[in-house]
Order: structure tokens, then sequence, then C-alpha cells
């Protein structure tokens, strides 16, 4: 049995990841700019990745 790997590259700073098997919707974090990024689409292992908006929480102070 292999497991199955995608790829794909961080908009922001254009890094090559690599990571095990996901679906469009799952988010993850560029290992060099920390970015969270979206799977946005998968077409023949190559991921289609967004950038998100990160909102900090406003405590009022």
């Amino acid at each position: 049995m292999s497991t199955a790997v995608l790829t794909g590259s961080c908009p922001e700073c254009e890094t090559d990841l690599t990571v095990p098997e996901m679906v469009e919707g799952e988010t993850l974090s560029c290992p060099e700019c920390m970015l969270t990024l979206r799977i946005e689409g998968i077409t023949d292992g190559r991921l289609t990745l967004e950038m998100v908006e990160v909102q900090l929480r406003d405590w009022g102070q």
C-alpha cells in the first residue's frame, strides 16, 4: 500500500510543498513563511492553494 502525496507551492513565498493526501478545504501552514493556506483544488496530485486571512481576536482592550 502506497501513501499518496500531493505537491503545490506557497502563493506567498513560492516554497515547494509536499504533503500527505488531503482534501479540498483543509488548511496547512507553509513551513517557510508560516502562512496559513487552504486547499482550493487538487488536480492530478497538484494542489491549488489560497492564503487564509487570519482574523486576530479583539479582546476589547
